[in-house]
């Protein structure tokens, strides 16, 4: 039986009057690869960056292996540490090449060795075919590109979790295809990771489960199959209509 990392407990976020996530649960074991799909505005993004802690939720719970995160005493930087982002928008420093790009986080987080952090940083630059832009700066790179040096920095953290906010939505078709292979082989390697998309095909060839959101809660979740194939919600039915006539 897989060990639980993260359980989210009565997740609850609002910005002003307008709540947006209104009692989230959700549960997240070693080596799952999870998916949110849902419309725009149903809380997807939100719930990830509370779970990253980018935005404080204003009640539940986040127990990281056994210890709830919001509690004060909570050391947050090395939670963050181990919960890794990959963004739309790349957050790239464009001051920086790709490789201290890589590096900034190992050395300044973690006290890593900057000659190591380097050593750590081409390592996962070549994973995701991107070792040869080394000393380039992200405007010299395409947005696909972008995305995989993004992906290799979060790398470099160890992270035990990576979550992904729609990493291909800012992306052109020619390029989504390179990203979306990089991630699958990240999932063929047994890393965790939650993943924010509209690219429903990707997420049922790669996840091994997929949570329906709308309205801010979790409507329906299951194995791709029962979700993709067979959901059981009306709500998921209707967001799925296309995809499901389309694979039929």
């Amino acid at each position: 039986m897989s060990k639980n990392i993260i359980s989210i407990r009565s997740l609850k976020k609002s910005f002003g009057c307008n709540e947006i996530l209104k009692g989230v649960n959700y549960e997240i074991n070693e080596g799952d690869v999870a998916c949110i799909i849902g419309p725009s505005g149903s809380g997807k993004s939100t719930f990830l960056r509370c779970i990253n802690l980018l935005e404080r939720p204003d009640s539940g719970e986040i127990i990281y292996e056994g210890k709830n995160v919001l509690a004060e005493e909570y050391n947050v930087n090395q939670y963050r540490s181990k919960v890794g982002m990959v963004f739309q928008q790349f957050n790239l420093f464009n001051n920086l090449n790709v490789l201290e790009n890589c590096t900034v986080g190992p050395v300044k987080v973690l006290k890593k060795d900057p000659e190591e952090s380097k050593k750590i940083a081409m390592k996962f630059l070549s994973q995701v075919q991107m070792s040869g832009f080394a000393d380039a700066k992200p405007k010299q790179l395409s947005g696909g590109q972008k995305q995989r040096v993004a992906i290799a920095r979060a790398l470099t953290m160890n992270p035990k979790v990576l979550l992904f906010d729609e990493p291909t939505s800012a992306l052109d078709p020619e390029t989504v295809g390179e990203v979306l292979k990089v991630m699958k082989n990240l999932a063929s390697l047994g890393l965790t990771m939650i993943i924010v998309t509209h690219e429903m095909a990707f997420a049922k060839d790669v996840s091994n489960k997929i949570a329906f959101m709308d309205g801010g809660v979790i409507c329906e979740e299951g194995h791709p199959n029962e979700i993709l194939v067979n959901p059981k919600n009306e709500r998921t039915k209707n967001f799925l209509f296309r995809f499901i006539v389309g694979e039929s």
